[in-house]
């Protein structure tokens, strides 16, 4: 029986803008790897970047209506990824990206009840669902933050009789919590990204594996074809320089790498390493670190290793 075609990007986006989360779900979840590979280029790999999308994600999930080309929300979604770690890297105040991407554009509907407006939102049901999952503590922050005229830390501190670090990381949790449901829903729908990310975890393991043997099998081959280029901190200026002559250096450093987490999609993969070093290592590598490869035709053009708060 022949396989049925995957659903479209714009057939997605029309059915997430009629109310449909799951399809909000499948949209971020085929798009997360392009999404984290903005928000590190931006922030370097660590929480900072893991939050950029957390509250791109629960953008989309307000903002999906402005979508004015639902072919290109690929393109779309990137962008709100790359305007909240901007908002990151430039911000002197509070400014978590519901906040200023998602609350204040609903506000500009003029309506003197934000509550009022969210019930009007097409996804309402669903918001309500994920908010009533959250545990008690992160719960009451989160709707004292978006629902009540308590809404700044400071205020929220006193009434919930924390510190104002407590709400910020309650408030952290909470969204993380929210966008990971979001990203979650309909898991059946998901077959297709979770394949995606089944197929590269089992590269990114072979590819370690073979590396250490000093030879690669003819498919590991495949992956990192001649012209295949690594770029960014690890490159060698003025020429081209492969990954696999990287990859020899590292070992023979004594540096091993451990496939912790994998994001794929169809020309963006993401493999998040844990790091061991040598014990006699002066100038030691990170303890995580991020290979970012930008994939035509299933093959490797481009590799970016991107370290914590180094980039």
């Amino acid at each position: 029986m022949a396989s049925l075609s995957p659903v479209t990007d714009e057939e997605l986006t029309h059915r997430a803008q009629a109310g449909e989360t799951e399809a909000l779900g499948l949209l971020l979840a085929r798009h997360e790897a392009a999404m984290r590979a903005v928000a590190i280029s931006l922030l370097g790999y660590g929480p900072d970047a893991e939050d950029a999308v957390q509250d791109a994600s629960l953008t989309a999930l307000l903002r999906i209506g402005d979508v004015r080309d639902p072919a290109s929300v690929g393109a779309w979604l990137q962008s709100v990824v790359r305007n909240t770690s901007r908002m990151r890297l430039r911000s002197v105040r509070e400014m978590p990206g519901l906040d200023d991407l998602g609350c204040r554009y609903l506000l500009d509907r003029r309506s003197p009840h934000p509550e009022r407006i969210i019930e009007q939102h097409a996804m309402r049901d669903w918001i309500w669902h994920a908010i009533e999952e959250l545990a008690p503590q992160l719960r009451l922050v989160l709707m004292l933050r978006y629902f009540s005229c308590l809404s700044t830390y400071q205020e929220i501190a006193v009434a919930c009789e924390v510190p104002v670090g407590t709400v910020r990381s309650r408030l952290n949790q909470a969204k993380g919590k929210m966008a990971r449901l979001l990203l979650s829903a309909d898991t059946q729908a998901h077959d297709d990204t979770s394949a995606l990310a089944q197929e590269s975890m089992a590269e990114a393991v072979a590819t370690l594996q073979a590396s250490k043997r000093g030879a690669l099998p003819r498919e590991i081959s495949e992956l990192w074809p001649r012209d295949s280029e690594i770029v960014g901190r690890l490159s060698r200026p003025g020429e081209r320089t492969h990954p696999i002559l990287v990859m020899r250096q590292t070992l023979e450093a004594g540096v091993l790498q451990e496939v912790r987490h994998v994001v794929a999609s169809r020309d963006i993969t993401i493999w998040e390493m844990d790091v061991t070093n040598p014990p006699e290592a002066s100038n030691p590598c990170p303890p995580t670190l991020a290979w970012l490869m930008f994939r035509r035709d299933k093959k490797v053009r481009t590799l970016r290793v991107a370290f914590p708060n180094l980039e």
